[in-house]
């Protein structure tokens, strides 16, 4: 018994000793434990670079425990464990530490809001058990989504928005059963949309808007029956809308805009009964909307905009009770409007830009909560119901371009006292302009033109603080007398006032000096085709920030003031069809911005002044039917930025014509009508290459026409009539192709009328006052040319047979011996192996040297449009694929480089689909007349020529200088973008261009950007988002243009990546119109350098390089300056981002085509009469 107790108590002593032990284990595994999470902790703030606020400054803290440093939480039944890490919104720079995945205890990591860069660590997959939340959305991640993310199953959250990942979208992802929210948008991911996310049964939202993805939807998505949110707008995405997304009941956002959709909305999302948001617009959708839409009784938003819808508006949608917005802007919708009356919440309504018709329904004006209404642009007639009247919250009543009747109610201000815009230009309605307008106080843009509104302009307008915006022009608006005019003091009240067009009206009296007084941030001041009297007040000069001014087809008298010459803004100054005096001022020249100028058809005399040749932006002066006299100033006819017209016309000009009127590269129509200008006319007129209209008539001419006008091919009118020309009428005449009216009538031309061209047609020629004319066809009644004339011709006609016989057979044995040697040679190269990948014969049927010599008239250089490195390129007239007219490159063999050029572009060329990349119709290779080598390329032609001809007209002589506007830049941009993005991240092989610039961006009839010439093109052998380091092999061999090439140029750098840097330079000069090569870059200033200083001052220092041509192209679009600005600060920040020097801080061009793709986006949408082409429907009034 007492042995017993001895091994009783001996076991109690070895299990309180194993207790222990096991306790003291545990204890040193926890501080081991402890230890490593204090590790981690302090290696993910080893790799932060950049703590602004201090906030892991506690980190480092020995004597604060790590879970009480910021942002860090520890649990509760292992207090020593960390569990959450939150540093949200610190601006925290620098790494995301692999050591995070040591905190095997973690469920929430939040590091959104940061600066953070590099890659998401693959080795976050390892926390498997208990990660629950992971955000590390709006910081610069870049790379890979980490497939081993798929191994943590109970995650619940991944948001990665706002980062620079790309690559596709890991399928691992569907591993994740427990996933309720996927958020990837705003990246440059790719790919197709994986199909086996529908194993996600949990998944509440999956928004991966803003990448690049492509494909179709799977249908898959819609057996996510938990799915409440589906955004998948801004991406590529193609197909048909799946119809199985009707079966997700508990969905309530779909987002689908802006992608490529086509085909019909399928009836079945009618059946998505708690959905709330519905958004389709851009797309390239058909067919009506599906009635089943009025079954979206949760409906809140529904906007299909620019998608391609027809039919009519399904009056179905009159049952969406909850509906707040309804924009369906920009489709081709007929039919009339719906009767919603029954939509209590419906706050907007945009239907404009349609084909609706009918008359605007009464029930309109029951919607209590309506506050934006635009109707514009349809076909929509009869009055504006009075119940509209009744909207007291309406803000916006736009209702332009329509054909609706009747008055405006006095009492509209009262009405609808909450008005800001009202847009009713362009209709048919009339009566007087109500007074009570001005208690609608915060309205800031009333447009009423083209009316038939009379009386007077109320003087109330003046109360309006906020008007920024007054037309009304072309109406019947009557000032007989000075009371009459109180409106415009009344206007001087109005502070922000920048438009002010009262032109084409019935106003008349004395031009008063208080209109001087009116804001100094006035833009535009149009008063033309009135009855004003007086003078031009010299205190114009106040308004400094005039872009526009337009006083013609007044009764104005008196001299021009010389302070005119202040107003530096001005683009636009239009004095003509007044009765003004005087001399020209010439401190007109200050105004360096002058885009068009018209003096024309008043009483000004003495000479041209020479300061005019300041107007460096002038595309078109008029100083017709004036009495000016002297010569025409050498000056100005300097000026190459003349590209409209020049009219000089109807005055009293004397002496010869300069050989200076070559310089007018760009003229299309010069009037020197009815003057006195004699001697001959200079052979340099032949260099105006695209001059179209030419009248020289009623002058002291002599002489005969200058053989130099032959040059003129698309010369369309000639007036030499009333002149002293004499001899024969030149033969060149009956070549110009599209001349339709030649005027030679009362010279002193003699001889036999040519019978070809113009001469054809007796309606388009006229020849009397010449009375030795002779022949012609017989509609011109000549007389017949004498028998001896016949006769010497016969004889001539004989001996040249004589001679040109044995010359022709000596030719055709030549010929014969020529084929011989070219059937040797071909048998001698057939024994050559054939080019195997440059080769296009298995995508296009070869054209032979023959059909291309003839179609390029012999490769003539009237047919030449440009020359580059390896060759010269044709415009050829050849029928190929459904093209008249094509362009050919011809390789200079001779030249060191060529054939590789020309295997370089075949080879390139060969697998590229794209539509902004030229597109190549066929080759040849073969052998010429004399037996040599030949190779040419057959591309598409592109009648707009390059960007270049547009942007620096001078670089080619033979072009007309042309303004692109902001948003065809911006769209040009866009399209060289896309280009860039698909050859180094679409194809099966990476291309890189080596060679963008200006010369190769070639423009079609749409103004559409073609990337073009990849004579310099590189393959790469790994995709160019792989980073790499600078190595002396890289890139050995590719070369660029000066001024496109990056400082790196070399090295060996990311091939990608001198694309990159070319297209940021290119952006630049686009937006600067300045050339990287400019003389001014010179002793360490650079296009770049010039830009990056202007940005860094301020916005408005930005406006101030912005190319003065896009000013002038935008002039009669009514962009706000505010949002010009906005947009063209974006374009260069991306320009100055793809351009830093270090080639790793350069964007991706997937990357940059979003950004500039949302910059267009946020420009065109602020604009509500825009369409997305940047089009307005509103008519121009600017002249020219």
């Amino acid at each position: 018994m007492e042995g017993f107790f001895h091994a009783l108590f001996f076991l109690i002593i070895l299990l309180h000793v194993i207790s222990i032990a096991r306790c003291t284990a545990a204890a040193a595994a926890g501080i081991k434990e402890a230890a490593s999470d204090r590790a981690a902790l302090l290696s993910l703030k080893s790799l932060v670079e950049d703590d602004p606020f201090g906030a892991l400054s506690s980190w480092n803290n020995g004597s604060l425990h790590y879970c009480r440093w910021r942002g860090v939480s520890c649990g509760r039944r292992h207090p020593n464990r960390v569990t959450a890490l939150d540093l949200t919104s610190l601006r925290l720079a620098g790494l995301i530490s692999p050591s995070v995945a040591n905190l095997t205890f973690i469920q929430r990591i939040d590091l959104s809001d940061n600066m953070l860069d590099g890659s998401i660590p693959e080795e976050l997959g390892s926390l498997r058990r208990r990660l629950r939340y992971l955000n590390l959305s709006v910081n610069s991640l870049r790379g890979t989504i980490p497939s081993s993310l798929g191994n943590c199953s109970n995650l619940q959250l991944l948001n990665l928005t706002d980062n620079k990942l790309n690559g596709e979208i890991p399928p691992t992802l569907s591993r994740l059963s427990g996933l309720r929210k996927l958020i990837l948008r705003w990246n440059m991911l790719q790919g197709a949309i994986p199909s086996n996310l529908t194993l996600c049964q949990e998944l509440q939202v999956i928004d991966l808007s803003h990448n690049i993805l492509t494909e179709e939807i799977p249908p898959e998505l819609g057996y996510l029956q938990k799915l409440r949110g589906l955004a998948l707008s801004y991406n590529n995405l193609t197909g048909a809308i799946p119809a199985t997304l009707g079966n997700l009941a508990q969905l309530q956002y779909l987002y689908l805009q802006f992608n490529s959709f086509i085909g019909p909305i399928p009836d079945s999302i009618g059946n998505l009964s708690s959905l709330q948001f519905l958004l389709l617009d851009d797309n390239s959708l058909s067919g009506p909307m599906p009635p089943s839409f009025g079954s979206l009784l949760s409906l809140k938003i529904l906007e299909i905009e620019f998608a391609g819808l027809t039919g009519t508006i399904p009056p179905t949608l009159t049952n969406l009770s909850a509906l707040n917005e309804l924009a369906l802007r920009g489709n081709n919708l007929h039919g009339e409007i719906p009767h919603f009356a029954k939509l209590p919440f419906l706050s907007i309504l945009d239907c404009a830009v349609n084909y609706l018709s009918g008359t605007i329904p009464i029930s309109l004006g029951r919607l209590s909560s309506l506050q934006y209404l635009n109707l514009g642009m349809n076909n929509l007639t009869g009055e504006i119901p009075s119940s509209l009247y009744n909207l007291s919250s309406l803000t916006a009543l736009v209702l332009p371009h329509n054909q609706l009747k009747g008055t405006l109610p006095y009492d509209i201000g009262n009405a609808l006292p909450n008005l800001q815009l009202l847009l009713m230009y362009e209709n048919q309605l009339g009566g007087r302009i109500p007074a009570s307008l001005s208690n609608a106080s915060e309205l800031n843009n009333i447009e009423l033109s083209v009316y038939a509104f009379h009386g007077t302009i109320p003087p109330s307008l003046g109360a309006l603080q906020s008007l920024s915006w007054l037309e009304l022009f072309s109406n019947l608006l009557e000032a007989k007398k000075p009371s009459d005019w109180s409106f415009v003091t009344a206007l001087n009240n109005c502070t922000s006032l920048q438009v002010l067009d009262l032109g084409d009206n019935l106003l008349q009296g004395m031009m008063l000096k208080s209109i001087v007084n009116l804001s100094t941030s006035l833009n535009i001041l149009a008063l033309e085709d009135n009855q004003l009297s007086g003078i031009i007040p010299a205190e114009i000069e106040k308004l400094i920030n005039l872009t526009v001014l337009d006083v013609s087809g007044n009764n104005l008298r008196g001299t021009v003031p010389v302070e005119i010459g202040h107003l530096r803004q001005l683009q636009l100054l239009d004095l003509s069809n007044n009765m003004l005096s005087g001399e020209i001022p010439p401190t007109l020249g200050n105004l360096t911005r002058m885009d068009k100028l018209y003096l024309d058809s008043n009483e000004f005399e003495g000479a041209i002044p020479p300061t005019l040749s300041n107007m460096l932006m002038l595309e078109l002066l008029n100083l017709s039917n004036n009495r000016l006299s002297g010569s025409i100033p050498k000056e100005v006819l300097s000026l190459s930025s003349l590209a409209s017209f020049l009219d000089l016309s109807h005055n009293l000009l004397n002496d010869s014509l300069p050989l200076e009127v070559g310089n007018l590269i760009n003229i299309r129509e010069l009037d020197l009508s009815n003057n006195r200008l004699s001697g001959e006319i200079p052979d340099t007129i032949g260099k105006c290459a695209i001059l179209e209209i030419l009248h020289l008539a009623n002058n002291l001419f002599q002489g005969s026409i200058p053989s130099s006008l032959s040059n003129l091919r698309g010369l369309k009118e000639l007036d030499v009539s009333k002149n002293f020309y004499s001899g024969q009428i030149p033969a060149f005449l009956d070549e110009l192709p599209d001349l339709r009216n030649l005027n030679l009538s009362f010279n002193s031309f003699e001889g036999r009328v040519l019978m070809k061209g113009v001469f054809t047609n007796v309606s388009e020629v006229s020849l009397i006052g010449n009375p030795k004319l002779c022949g012609g066809i017989p509609e011109l009644h000549l007389p017949k040319c004498t028998s001896d004339a016949f006769a010497a011709k016969r004889h001539s006609d004989y001996k040249l047979k004589v001679i040109l016989i044995p010359i022709g057979g000596a030719i055709l044995c030549l010929i014969i011996i020529m084929c011989l040697r070219g059937i040797h040679h071909l048998i001698k190269n057939s024994r050559r192996k054939p080019m195997s990948r440059s080769s296009l014969r298995n995508r296009h049927t070869k054209v032979s040297y023959n059909e291309l010599f003839k179609a390029t008239h012999g490769f003539s250089s009237d047919n030449l449009i440009g020359m580059g490195s390896f060759g010269s390129v044709y415009k050829a007239a050849m029928n190929y694929e459904n093209a008249d007219i094509v362009a050919v490159k011809v390789f200079n063999l001779q030249q060191h480089g060529a054939f590789r050029s020309f295997m370089s572009e075949c080879e390139a060329l060969r697998s590229i689909r794209h539509r902004n990349i030229v597109k190549i119709l066929t080759s040849c290779s073969s052998l010429d007349h004399h037996g040599n080598d030949f190779k040419a390329l057959v591309f598409e032609y592109m009648p707009n020529g390059s960007l270049e001809e547009w942007l620096h007209p001078n670089a080619r002589g033979n072009r007309p200088f042309r303004s692109l506007s902001l948003i065809q830049r911006l769209n040009i941009a866009i399209d060289v973008a896309s280009a860039l993005e698909y050859l180094h991240h679409r194809g099966s092989v990476p291309i890189v261009h080596c060679d963008l610039k200006l010369s190769n961006i070639l423009l079609d009839n749409e103004m559409t950007a073609h990337v073009s010439d990849f004579g310099l093109a590189k393959f790469l052998r790994q995709p160019p988002d792989e980073s790499s380091r600078c190595s002396s092999t890289g890139t050995v061999g590719i070369k660029g243009s000066i001024g496109y090439v990056p400082p790196e140029y070399g090295m060996g750098c990311k091939p990608s990546r001198l694309d990159v840097y070319s297209y940021g330079i290119l952006l630049l000069e686009m937006f600067t119109g300045m050339s990287p090569v400019d003389d001014k870059f010179k002793d360490g200033l650079s296009l770049r350098g010039y830009v990056r200083a202007a940005a860094a001052a301020s916005p408005e220092h930005v406006m101030d390089i912005v190319d003065r041509n896009l000013h002038s192209a935008d002039n009669d679009i009514a962009y706000r300056e505010e949002r010009v600005r906005d947009c063209v600060v974006s374009v260069f920040d991306c320009g100055l981002s793809c351009s830093n020097e270090s080639p790793y801080e350069r964007c991706d061009m997937t990357k940059v085509l979003k950004e500039l793709s949302a910059a267009r986006e946020r420009f065109l949408r602020g604009i509500p009469y825009l369409d997305r082409n940047g089009k307005g429907y509103k008519k121009s009034k600017i002249k020219g």
